[in-house]
């Protein structure tokens, strides 16, 4: 099947034109990065569960990372991330939790030892990074049930702690340098945030295979044996679990902006397929039924890009970003349950080609699943919402 362009018009309403013309040519040269790094071979990745560690120095030239975004408005950052999933999730999710997890934390809630320390090469992804929150048995209750213990001790080398456990799902945690883990303090009970470096000794690493959905991610299960981590690897400015709402809050937003790259790029392949491929003689594209799935998949793009955009503005407004933890939880719940819709249809669009990743929808409509539940699974964001608006909790 030949490539058919993207739509510029399936940014409906022209969101883009609110950025700056600086932004705008910024934009320009990622989507040129990806169509010609990226989009040829994802594919390939993504069959293979292979990560194209090669193209990173190449990503790192872009200076999108978590401190460079600072010039730019929200909305570009917003987009940024949907534009990267338009092209490739797992991409996309590599950059957020390496640059918005990561580095972010560093640059948040590091010491200038720790700053100074690991910044530069993390920002230049001559090293790269995790997050290490989700446990075997613990994920949306991880807050409250975390079982990977830190004990604060101190002998002939001074302070140091040792952390006993188990981290599971965690994205880049295969191969990277550091990763942000938390532990909850053996003696306090509070939540702390570690630097690990995942070559110390009882740091164990497996790839979980056998994914459906973001092969080329990475993601491992990590066991923790008596693993001893310095003092001034220990986050100075995380105290207790509440230190990580503004990182969370933070995803939250990245991975609603993938529910909008996921649907353009379900609009995409479901546009491009209709057009060309021919049933009774004539295009899928002149159809009735076929039209009214693309108009909406577009309509849940264009609707879930406005609810964006508007989160973009509330960030833009104050200092520290005005958009609350309810509101960011309604727009991630809203958006994946819409891109799930739109996958959906797009797979049926394509038919029996709807399920092999040679014409791109199987790839885009199992990725889909992932973002649906990671970052706050649907039912944890809703109930967010829900306790916001009736100022009742039944989470639990």
């Amino acid at each position: 099947m030949s490539a058919v362009p993207a739509l510029p018009e399936a940014d409906f309403y022209d969101y883009e034109s609110l950025l700056t013309p600086v932004e705008a040519a910024k934009l320009a040269e990622l989507r040129e990065f990806l169509a010609s790094e990226v989009a040829p071979y994802a594919t390939h990745w993504w069959n293979e569960a292979e990560f194209p560690a090669h193209i990173l120095p190449k990503i790192a030239a872009l200076k999108l990372a978590a401190p460079d975004r600072r010039q730019y408005s929200h909305l570009f950052t917003g987009l940024v991330v949907a534009e990267m999933t338009r092209t490739d999730t797992s991409l996309a999710t590599f950059f957020l939790v390496h640059h918005d997890l990561f580095v972010q934390a560093l640059a948040d809630f590091g010491s200038e030892d720790q700053k100074e320390r690991l910044l530069p090469d993390a920002l230049a992804l001559r090293t790269t990074g995790a997050f290490a929150l989700t446990e075997p048995d613990h994920g949306s209750d991880v807050a409250g049930g975390m079982i990977t213990t830190a004990l604060k001790v101190q002998d002939d080398d001074g302070i140091h702690w040792v952390l006993n456990g188990a981290k599971r799902w965690i994205g880049n945690g295969t191969f990277c340098n550091n990763m942000l883990l938390w532990a909850k303090d053996a003696q306090s009970g509070e939540v702390r945030g570690f630097i690990l470096d995942a070559s110390l000794p009882g740091v164990n690493r497996s790839k979980i295979e056998h994914k459906i959905a973001l092969r080329t991610v990475q993601n491992a299960h990590i066991t923790l044996d008596n693993v001893r981590v310095a003092e001034r690897d220990r986050f100075a400015g995380i105290g207790s679990f509440g230190d990580t709402n503004k990182l969370l809050l933070g995803s939250r937003i990245s991975v609603a902006w993938q529910a909008v790259g996921q649907q353009l790029a379900a609009f995409d392949v479901a546009r491009a397929y209709a057009v060309e491929r021919l049933q009774f003689g004539k295009p899928l594209a002149s159809f009735q039924l076929i039209q009214a799935q693309l108009v909406k998949m577009l309509g849940n793009a264009t609707a879930s890009m406005a609810m964006m955009v508007r989160i973009a503005a509330l960030q833009d407004r104050g200092l520290d970003g005005d958009a609350t933890m309810a509101q960011v939880a309604l727009a991630k719940a809203h958006t994946t349950a819409a891109m799930r819709e739109s996958v959906s249809l797009g797979r049926s669009i394509l038919g029996g080609n709807g399920i092999v990743t040679d014409y791109g929808m199987a790839k885009i409509f199992a990725d889909a699943e992932a973002i649906y539940t990671y970052e706050g699974s649907h039912e944890i964001n809703t109930l967010i919402a829900g306790r916001a608006i009736t100022g009742i909790s039944a989470i639990v």
